[in-house]
C-alpha cells in the first residue's frame, strides 16, 4: 500500500513527534487521510513513539532486562522452599519434584539463576530435570536444593 510505505520512508527519513506532524507531511505528499485511519497504519506498521520521534520497531534494539542478582537468588531459593517435593541425582541429572503446575516457574528460576555446572533445564508439569556437565556438579547442585528447601536426602539401598 503506497500511503503505508509512505509513512515507513517519513518517519526513516524525518523526526516525526506527533500523528499532527505525521499527517501534515503525509498531505504535503498528497496523502488525505484521517487520524483513526494512521493510528491504524502506525500500529500495523509496528511504529512506536519514542523521545526522539516515531520509529520502527524493527530498528529498536532489545532491551535486556536487568534484575539483580540478589532478587534472583532470592525467587529461586523461595521457589525451591515453597515448591520443592523430593530431588534427585541421576548421573549427570538432578530430577525435581514439585505439586502439579509449579514445576515451569521453578525451571525458569534455575534458568535465570547462575548454577556452577548447569547446562539446561527441562520443565514439564510437575517434574524438572536439570542437565549438568559433571556428575559432581549435579550431586552439589542436588545437596543445595535439600538444602534449602529442608529436605533430607534419600539414602540408595541396594537390592
Amino acid at each position: 500500500m503506497r500511503r503505508r510505505e509512505e509513512i515507513l520512508r517519513i518517519v526513516r527519513d524525518t523526526h516525526v513527534h506527533s500523528q499532527d506532524e505525521l499527517l501534515a507531511a503525509l498531505r504535503k505528499h498528497g496523502f488525505t487521510v484521517t487520524q483513526p485511519t494512521l493510528s491504524r497504519d502506525l500500529r500495523e506498521l509496528g511504529l512506536v513513539k519514542t523521545p526522539n520521534g516515531y520509529v520502527s520497531t524493527e530498528t529498536i534494539a532489545p532491551v535486556a532486562t536487568f534484575t539483580p542478582r540478589a532478587t534472583v537468588e532470592h525467587r529461586f531459593e523461595q521457589l525451591i522452599r515453597d515448591s520443592v517435593i523430593s530431588a534427585e541425582t541421576a548421573m549427570n541429572l538432578v530430577v525435581i519434584k514439585t505439586p502439579v503446575a509449579a514445576a515451569q516457574p521453578l525451571a525458569s528460576a534455575i534458568d535465570a539463576t547462575d548454577i556452577d555446572g548447569a547446562a539446561g533445564t527441562i520443565g514439564g508439569d510437575d517434574t524438572i530435570f536439570v542437565a549438568f556437565r559433571t556428575i559432581a556438579a549435579a550431586e552439589t547442585f542436588a545437596r543445595r536444593v535439600h538444602e534449602i528447601a529442608g529436605l533430607t536426602p534419600r539414602r540408595r539401598t541396594r537390592a
